[in-house]
């Protein structure tokens, strides 16, 4: 039986279809028989415990630059839908909180993909902090003394922001580079937050593996190689995918989180390795899905759609 299912998203029409999850996920979804509709963050409303959007009916296509269509709006209690994906991008501020305490109030008998309250208590920079023994030497801080501190332990760092996204503002600063304190006054001028600072790991210029867990199990990876000219290997920034397959370590890590992403309700998450080390853990709106596939992965879509569909029935 065909399932109702809202997508909660960014602007459809702004999206690159050769490389969006979201958008393989609505294909996979539509193929199956499953009814689409869409709606932006801007249209929730919530009224006592009810909460409502204004949501269209939605048709995908794949075809860049002819990749949907949208129906008449239609005012609709949340409650009515089976499936919610939540898949819009961050910035992780609080208008993306704002939504997950919305949704939480409809999740689990419409089941939110993924689980609202964990995307909300467990973003991608401080979640990973719970498995110190898999990650580089980190530090979360905008305390100028701690961040001396540690850059002189560590000679070369990262410093980037705690809730950026798609390797924006992330830089390295080697033992002895004079632009520290204008960085420093940057990002304290910028981030009210504190933002993130690691030992910088020379295997980067190997490449950055991004890999898929649905429902913590290993579902399938890619290594993204950066730029010669650039220190980030996000495809966003011309990072370049590649075939590749896990190593011992790189299993040993997914094996220790599969069972805390299961019981947070975390269904479809990508972390990023960089050699033999752990560095993020993405619940918001993890990407990969059709990167993988075009190197000749698995369709990781296929393996999502079965999880929501398994988990509805029971």
């Amino acid at each position: 039986m065909g399932l109702n299912v809202a997508v909660q998203m960014d602007p459809i029409e702004r999206i690159n279809v050769h490389g969006d999850s979201t958008f393989a996920l609505l294909l996979e979804a539509q193929a199956r028989g499953h009814t689409l509709n869409y709606y932006t963050p801007d249209r929730l409303a919530q009224r006592g415990v009810q909460v409502f959007a204004t949501v269209r009916p939605l048709t995908v296509r794949d075809e860049p630059g002819n990749h949907f269509t949208l129906g008449e709006p239609r005012h609709t209690e949340l409650a009515a839908f089976d499936v919610i994906l939540l898949r819009q991008d961050p910035p992780f501020d609080l208008a993306y909180i704002t939504t997950t305490h919305m949704l939480e109030r409809v999740h689990p008998k419409t089941f939110v993909v993924n689980n609202p309250a964990s995307v909300r208590n467990a973003p991608e920079k401080v979640f990973v902090l719970e498995f110190p023994d898999l990650m580089p030497p980190t530090l979360v801080t905008r305390d100028l003394a701690e961040i001396k501190e540690f850059r002189a332990q560590h000679g070369d760092i990262v410093m980037k922001p705690l809730y950026g996204h798609g390797g924006g503002a992330v830089f390295r600063l080697t033992r002895d580079d004079l632009n520290f304190g204008s960085l420093y006054d940057m990002f304290a001028a910028t981030f009210r937050e504190p933002w993130v600072v690691q030992a910088f790991l020379p295997a980067v210029r190997d490449g950055d593996k991004r890999i898929i867990l649905v429902d913590g199990e290993y579902a399938g990876a890619v290594n993204r190689v950066p730029a010669a000219d650039d220190l980030r290997s996000n495809m966003v920034r011309g990072g370049s995918p590649k075939k590749t397959e896990l190593t011992p370590r790189e299993r040993e890590i997914c094996d220790r989180l599969g069972p805390h992403l299961r019981e947070r309700g975390l269904l479809f998450v990508g972390i990023d390795v960089i050699g033999d080390y752990l560095t993020e853990i993405n619940v918001t709106s993890p990407t990969g899905i059709r990167a993988i596939r075009n190197v000749g992965g698995p369709d990781i879509a296929k393996l999502i759609w079965d999880k929501i569909e398994a988990k509805r029935k029971s």
